[in-house]
């Protein structure tokens, strides 16, 4: 359906609207004669619309770059924790040896 289609049963709709009773008419005349008032609430929606998926991304971004640094943090954390607990063994490997050691010299 084009343009010229359209308007042409939307004039029709409104002369049928027109010749209806005025308290049948009553609810059905309103919104046919604010349509710019229909436009700017859509406007306005569709603005909303754009400015929560324009946060929405914002957020994801945001969510994206907090996931990686906190895997780099995991990673580094672990790898000081593994380093601590070899360097903890090779102390009590030490221990020990020198331990036994010191009961042979007795």
């Amino acid at each position: 359906m084009n343009e010229q289609v359209f308007q042409e049963r939307f004039a029709q709709l409104l002369k049928r609207i027109n010749a209806m009773p005025d308290e049948q008419k009553v609810g059905l005349a309103v919104p046919a004669v604010e349509p710019d008032a229909q436009e700017a609430e859509v406007a306005r929606a569709i603005k909303e619309l754009q400015d929560s998926l324009d946060f929405l991304r914002l957020s994801v971004k945001y969510l994206m770059f907090d996931l990686e640094a906190t895997r780099r943090e995991n990673a580094y954390l672990r790898r000081l924790l593994e380093q601590a607990t070899r360097e903890r063994r090779e102390v009590e490997e030490d221990c020990e040896d020198n331990f036994f050691q010191d009961e042979d010299e007795s």
